[in-house]
């Protein structure tokens, strides 16, 4: 990975059908340029008080840049679960490690543009308040929110949100799972 891009053109990610099965394998470059469905998870993590994270994508991202996403989001690699896919993706961005147990899947999102043509897996992290460590070619910054504020905040001010979050964020899986009504 280089700290300069956020996110490696040669990364390879299965190539999926309208019904998620994998029908290929191609680089992350040709997937976006093309448009092919593929795979991705979000994280949402929220602490026993309450409180969400949200991370400020990294300006260096080639989606999204400098807008507010989910506590952690990133695409499945080839031959990669979408559970295991989450669980890298907390290592990788946040420093925070988890066994896959800690993780609850809440939704499964077909894929939409406002996705970026991803199938997309969400999970729900609860857990103790911790520190993180963000690595900085993925986060620039981490800020903390009830989901309320989080809700209220997208309405009033939505091209601050990445389109992946504000998509998620409407559906009623992800908003039980928040304790949004």
């Amino acid at each position: 990975m280089n700290a300069e891009v956020g996110q490696s053109p040669d990364e390879v990610f299965d190539v999926v059908d309208a019904a998620d099965r994998v029908i290929g394998r191609e680089r992350r470059s040709e997937i976006h340029r093309r448009g092919l469905l593929h795979r991705a998870v979000h994280i949402f993590w929220l602490r026993p008080d309450g409180q969400l994270c949200l991370q400020r994508r990294s300006f260096a991202k080639d989606n999204c840049p400098g807008q507010i996403s989910s506590s952690c989001a990133g695409h499945v690699d080839a031959g990669e679960t979408y559970l295991a896919a989450a669980v890298r993706e907390l290592g990788e961005e946040l420093g925070i490690h988890v066994a896959p147990l800690e993780l609850r899947e809440v939704d499964y999102a077909p894929q939409h543009e406002d996705l970026g043509r991803e199938f997309v897996r969400s999970y729900l992290l609860s857990r103790r308040a911790e520190t993180c460590a963000p690595a900085a070619f993925e986060v620039d910054a981490v800020l903390w929110r009830s989901p309320a504020e989080l809700a209220a905040w997208a309405d009033a001010q939505p091209g601050l949100f990445s389109l992946p979050l504000l998509h998620l964020l409407e559906r009623p899986a992800i908003r039980q799972a928040l304790g949004l009504r």
